[in-house]
């Protein structure tokens, strides 16, 4: 954060042109503050050794080690043909294991002088393997001793940091250019209020960024971690405080059911009683409409857990009030799909102004881009007359040219696919700010969603409807056991010859070898020893000539046109196929309670709340479900430990987590945490769930006492470096 002019000076001006530039491009660093807040990842100690039996291959590593020999050898080639040729290889170990370094033709003098038998130093390096051996090869080094000025000040502190690095910058580097800034650290603003910090015990900033770089025990590491994270939540949570309490700010237009209007003549007709849970969030939602601001509200649940019916008594509660209602789904066949579904369930609610409408009815209209002309303008006819109370659509319902009378809601589903520009720009379309209704179906941990999406409030469907099906999960190791992935295609054509539908998921749509890139990619692959992805069109062609014969097999993916694509949905929802391969389009709310049989072919490349959203998509009527993850990654793997976590539990929140806890943060916070200055450095949003609720609680407290933070310019100050321009924006529309 950069927090003062004196933490604002440029880091050309303290390294020099060569290191600033290299930070800038490699790692995100521009100012004093930025390098300050670039904080070490481990810390190694001066007599205990990293591990190098547990090196991941392929990336760059730095390691604290003993060279144990080191051998000179000649040898000829091309360049010297007379046997000139140097290579010196230099083992080093660390207790735990050996790792060779080698060093070519010039290069050999200075190692060869200086890495003598018995001397201790950290190395930096790619790993790769060499005659099925680790090794580093042209590693850089810092030899760790005692005697020079310099090398003692810098490895004073028993514990030494390792900082995330680039091949162009080693740790030791960048730890030598945050020991050049570090006297600045005294000039950081603290930008935690004085009583939040005392009451809970926290170190100043300028503390905490002193024990960070420079720890002398182990809790020196603790006592700043804690700190800094602090500051990440606070922060952050200040932010989303700020967006919730200026939000409450605006005016909207209050929506109030009628007590025997649209609404109440929907549920009556609701042929099944609505779950617990869905009547608890619907009141939740009505509580919001009712208010005189606009609703932001975030609503996840499973797949199939009833959001649809939550969202359409929303929309039909608004329609009651006088107002319109839109929807917006992130694919054609998602919208035509939520359409027909709203049509079916209101029946002759849905017939306004027609000839057989009910009493309370109104018109229920889809707009995408694909629609002839004509029914467009129809269509649009309805919006801006106010004839419609609900429209369904994708992003076509942005375009200028579309005018509601009175929009009163807006319901956005599968959020996570829908640009916030986007909401935005729907948002504006109402006289006054519509209230907003979220939906997802990737279950976000608890932390995640006051991280991600602070600025909404949030409820949960946990409960599936009655009637939903058990979706057994299977792990098939295609590699290891053969039969088990023949026993496979046998399972499918048991499920046909009942009558039932299956699904074939793959990563890939297979004609992309007009794709250079996509060709460079698949050499690479093929150059690791790893196959490329599987894909649809082969697989399916596989299928059909092969254990699938005589099935009635289909493809769907992402580059076909949407009439082809919504025609191949419709054939396999009327139950004219029995196969499907496809891609990942079917992962969001395709309806086909029909199909019982999902089987995901190299299931390993998915990620874990993928894999589970699509597993949603079987056992969605009354015969049990059966998921099918097929790998052929060997059995220790990370991989097959992440298929086996999936295929252990239904639970999509206990998932959510597992996923958040393999990957980095910063990859599911997403747009949220842009930009390499705003991204978490310290905060684990699932170790720290307490201090993010704490935060929270004493970030919305601050804000509603003190909405301008005029007593705080330490946290202004923080803030306007988190909230860059393009954060700022973020925020603005969420």
């Amino acid at each position: 954060m950069d927090l003062v002019p004196a933490l604002d000076e440029p880091l050309k001006k303290v390294l020099g042109p060569a290191t600033a530039k290299v930070m800038a491009e490699h790692l995100g660093l521009h100012t004093v503050g930025d390098l300050l807040h670039h904080y070490p990842r481990r810390y190694e100690e001066r007599g205990q050794l990293t591990h190098l039996a547990d090196l991941p291959m392929d990336e760059h590593v730095t390691v604290v080690a003993q060279v144990a020999d080191a051998r000179l050898h000649s040898f000829a080639s091309a360049k010297a043909p007379r046997g000139k040729g140097q290579r010196l290889e230099v083992t080093i170990t660390d207790g735990s294991g050996r790792l060779q370094l080698v060093f070519f033709g010039a290069g050999v003098h200075k190692p060869h002088k200086e890495l003598l038998p018995g001397t201790r130093a950290m190395f930096a390096g790619k790993v790769s393997v060499f005659n099925r051996r680790l090794q580093l090869a042209h590693p850089a080094y810092e030899l760790l001793k005692g005697d020079a000025e310099e090398a003692i000040d810098t490895w004073a502190g028993a514990l030494i940091p390792i900082y995330p690095a680039t091949a162009k910058l080693e740790s030791w580097k960048i730890g030598k250019a945050v020991q050049t800034v570090l006297p600045s650290a005294q000039e950081a603003v603290d930008p935690l209020p004085d009583a939040l910090r005392e009451g809970r015990g926290l170190d100043s900033l300028p503390e905490a960024l002193l024990k960070i770089h420079r720890p002398h025990t182990k809790a020196d590491i603790g006592a700043a971690r804690d700190r800094l994270k602090w500051d990440e939540a606070f922060v952050l949570q200040v932010a989303l405080a700020r967006r919730r309490h200026a939000d409450s700010q605006l005016p909207a237009v209050p929506r109030r059911p009628a007590p025997d209007g649209l609404l109440a003549a929907f549920d009556d007709r609701l042929p099944f009683t609505l779950t617990d849970g869905q009547r608890k969030v619907s009141r939740e939602i009505f509580d919001d409409l009712a208010t005189d601001h606009p609703m932001h509200r975030l609503l996840q649940g499973e797949v199939g857990s009833g959001k649809t019916m939550v969202a359409l008594r929303a929309m039909l509660a608004v329609v009651d009030a006088g107002g319109q209602a839109a929807m917006l789904a992130p694919t054609e066949v998602l919208a035509q799909q939520h359409h027909r579904s709203v049509v079916e369930m209101m029946g002759e609610l849905a017939e306004g102004g027609m000839l057989g409408g009910a009493e309370h009815a109104t018109k229920v209209v889809l707009l995408t881009g694909s629609m002839g002309t004509a029914a467009r303008r129809q269509a649009l006819l309805d919006l801006a007359t106010g004839e419609a109370g609900i429209v369904i659509g994708t992003h076509a319902l942005i375009e200028d040219r579309v005018q509601f009378l009175d929009l009163g809601l807006v319901v956005v589903d599968e959020q996570h696919r829908f640009g916030v520009e986007q909401r935005d720009s729907l948002r504006g379309k109402g006289k006054q700010p519509p209230h907003l209704l979220v939906m997802t179906a990737t279950p976000i941990p608890r932390t995640v969603a006051m991280t991600v999406f602070g600025d909404l409030e949030t409820s949960v469907l946990d409960q599936l409807p009655a009637g939903r099906s058990p979706i057994a999960s299977h792990v098939v190791p295609a590699a290891d056991k053969p039969h088990f992935l023949a026993r496979t295609w046998e399972r499918v054509r048991e499920e046909v010859s009942q009558g039932h539908q299956a699904y074939v998921v793959c990563p890939r749509i297979g004609d992309e070898e007009d794709d250079t890139s996509a060709a460079k990619k698949k050499s690479a692959e093929d150059e690791d020893g790893k196959r490329p992805p599987l894909a649809v069109l082969d697989m399916a062609e596989q299928l059909a000539v092969g254990p699938l014969e005589g099935l009635r097999v289909e493809v769907l993916h992402g580059r076909m046109q949407p009439d082809d694509k919504d025609a191949v949905m419709r054939r396999f929802a009327a139950g004219e196929t029995d196969v499907l391969v496809a891609t990942t389009v079917i992962e969001v709310g395709v309806n086909v309670p029909n199909a019982t049989v999902m089987v995901i072919m190299d299931a390993d490349r998915f990620g874990v709340s993928q894999l589970h959203q699509l597993r949603g998509r079987v056992g969605r009527g009354s015969a049990p479900g059966l998921c099918l993850l097929v790998s052929e990654m060997p059995e220790a793997s990370a991989a097959r430990q992440r298929l086996n976590a999936v295929a252990a539990t239904l639970d999509g929140f206990e998932l959510s987590r597992i996923d958040l806890e393999q990957r980095r943060e910063g990859d599911v916070l997403g747009q949220a945490q842009s930009g390499a200055r705003t991204s978490l450095r310290v905060l684990a949003v699932i170790e720290d769930e307490e201090i993010i609720a704490e935060a929270r609680e004493e970030a919305a407290a601050l804000v509603a006492e003190d909405p301008d933070l005029t007593a705080l310019p330490g946290l202004r100050t923080a803030l306007d470096a988190l909230l860059d321009e393009e954060r700022e924006q973020y925020l603005e529309k969420g």
